[in-house]
């Protein structure tokens, strides 16, 4: 079964207090993700994770428990193929940041597919070969 790389909005919705996350498809999906070893990350999505977290004992908590997932490693190929993702896209029309075109350039080279609920990655696979990957 190919991995998945997990993006930051899956996990924000997982990582929230509220029970009610919990029920959520896509929450159930990661579980079940990370229970056949399958989720995958990058620096990047780490990064956007960690950061706005105001109380240090929580911040803590989280990059530990994120150590869980390594990252994969990130290489000059991957920076240009997002650049040119990237150039794509905007003479198409459509805008997108540069971490979603590594996202998509990462997902390309590791054939990795990609769970989010961001709806922009609709627009980008119009014009990048990535799979998106679908709650089960």
């Amino acid at each position: 079964m190919p991995e998945v790389l997990v993006d930051t909005s899956i996990w924000s919705i997982a990582l929230r207090r509220s029970a009610k996350s919990k029920e959520v498809p896509v929450v159930r999906e990661l579980e079940e993700l990370i229970r056949e070893m399958r989720v995958r990350i990058m620096g990047p999505i780490r990064q956007e994770l960690l950061s706005g977290i105001k109380d240090r004992k929580q911040f803590e908590l989280l990059k530990m428990r994120l150590k869980a997932f390594p990252d994969h490693e990130l290489h000059e190929e991957d920076f240009e193929r997002a650049a040119e993702f990237f150039n794509i896209c905007r003479a198409s029309g459509i805008q997108g940041s540069n971490t979603d075109f590594l996202i998509c350039a990462v997902a390309e080279r590791h054939r990795l597919s990609i769970f989010t609920t961001d709806r922009d990655f609709n627009g980008y696979q119009k014009h990048c070969p990535f799979v998106l990957h679908e709650v089960r």
